[in-house]
C-alpha cells in the first residue's frame, strides 16, 4: 500500500494542532504580560494612597493643633480680639436677660513682654514715608465688643 495519502491526510491535523497550540502561548504570554502591567500600576497605586493618607494625617494633625482651644484663644489676642464679658439674652418675648456690656480687655500680665517678631530679611528703608508717618496711630477695634448703650428693656431677677 502506498503511504502517501495517510500522511497527506495527518497535515492539516497536525498543522492545525501546532496552530492551536501557538496561538495559546502567545495568548498566555499576552495575558501574563497584562497581568503584570496592572500588578505594577495597582502597586504605584497604592504607593500613593500611601503618601496621600500619610499626607491627610499630617494636614489634620495641624488642623487639631491650630484648633485647640489655647491656640484659638492665642490667635484671637494676636488679632487684637479680648474675652467677651456676661453674656445677655433675648427671651422670646423680646425681653433681654443680663446686662449687655462691651467687652474689656483683661489687664496684661507683669511677666516679661512678649518677645518681638525677627525683622524681615528684605532691606527695607530706615525711615517709613511721608505719607505713612503723617498718619495719627488708633488702636485696632475690637470685633468682639458691643456698642456702649443702654439695654432697651431688662428684667431683673429672670
Amino acid at each position: 500500500m502506498p503511504s502517501g495519502p495517510t500522511t497527506a491526510a495527518r497535515t492539516p491535523f497536525v498543522l492545525l494542532v501546532v496552530l492551536l497550540l501557538g496561538g495559546g502561548l502567545i495568548t498566555l504570554l499576552l495575558l501574563n504580560s497584562s497581568l503584570n502591567e496592572g500588578s505594577f500600576k495597582l502597586s504605584e497605586l497604592k504607593k500613593r494612597t500611601t503618601e496621600l493618607t500619610d499626607q491627610e494625617q499630617e494636614l489634620q494633625r495641624d488642623v487639631d493643633d491650630r484648633s485647640a482651644p489655647d491656640a484659638l484663644e492665642r490667635r484671637a489676642r494676636e488679632l487684637g480680639m479680648v474675652p467677651g464679658g456676661s453674656p445677655a439674652f433675648l427671651d422670646p418675648d423680646g425681653t433681654v436677660r443680663g446686662v449687655p456690656a462691651p467687652a474689656t480687655a483683661p489687664p496684661a500680665p507683669a511677666t516679661s513682654p512678649p518677645a518681638q517678631p525677627p525683622a524681615p530679611a528684605t532691606s527695607l528703608p530706615a525711615q517709613p514715608p511721608a505719607s505713612a508717618t503723617s498718619l495719627p496711630a488708633q488702636p485696632p477695634a475690637s470685633a468682639t465688643s458691643l456698642p456702649a448703650q443702654p439695654p432697651a428693656s431688662t428684667t431683673p431677677g429672670r
